[in-house]
């Protein structure tokens, strides 16, 4: 027992070493879910400070459109390049505003229709960029446990067919390989669990951000739609 237990113990139990002695398959499941994990990092990440600068960009747009000046001076410093959603929000809508003015001064037809279709189109271009590489957390979330468990499983038949061909059941040989098979486990839940719970939270985000611009549009068309009333 104790020559066993001695050999046992002089084995490398880190996680390079079990690294370099677990089987090729093995090896790039684990440089699989270790690479999908420093990918989902990045992106949460990004995401966060990228959010964070939009909500700020909100707030800024949010006080300027509410000061009082004229909307036509307010479009006029945004200029044709917009550099912020909810800029480029309301220079769809003002764009198209402008536009719907005939030569002499009156409204075409049905203007207040397409000022609400340019706003929702450019709400819907702020919304695949603000949801841009979420699937990507949404997939290794959803696949990074079962692909750790499929390196499990395979390390654990390595682990049996080196018992069947040393013929020894001693803790030398059993631990190694099993070790081995549930760091690839270890690795996907690693992997999964942030993905998952930044997944959740970052759509939330995303969802309550659009929603602001959705009742920016709703605000703006009404701004509009009394302007059009009085004209």
């Amino acid at each position: 027992m104790e020559p066993t237990l001695g050999a046992a113990a002089q084995l490398d139990f880190s996680l390079l070493g079990l690294f370099a002695r677990a089987s090729f398959i093995v090896q790039i499941v684990m440089v699989l879910l270790v690479l999908a994990s420093v990918w989902s990092w990045a992106i949460i990440i990004q995401k966060l400070i990228s959010y964070t600068a939009v909500r700020r960009e909100s707030d800024k747009f949010d006080r300027a459109f509410w000061s009082g000046q004229p909307l036509d001076d307010l479009y006029d410093r945004i200029g044709d390049n917009p550099k912020t959603a909810p800029e480029r929000i309301f220079a769809a809508g003002m764009t198209e505003w402008r536009r719907s003015h005939r030569s002499d001064g009156g409204l075409i037809a049905g203007a207040h229709a397409r000022i609400d279709r340019a706003m929702g189109v450019a709400v819907g271009r702020e919304e695949d960029r603000l949801t841009r590489r979420l699937g990507v957390l949404a997939t290794v979330g959803s696949t990074a446990p079962f692909i750790g468990l499929f390196g499990t499983v395979w390390g654990i038949k390595v682990a049996f067919e080196e018992i069947a061909i040393s013929q020894n059941t001693s803790l030398a040989v059993v631990a190694p390989g099993i070790a081995e098979a549930l760091i690839a486990t270890a690795l996907g839940l690693l992997a999964a669990i942030p993905a998952v719970v930044f997944y959740n939270k970052l759509s939330g985000d995303a969802d309550r951000i659009v929603g602001g611009y959705e009742a920016f549009t709703d605000e703006f068309s009404t701004i509009l739609s009394r302007q059009l009333d009085e004209d």
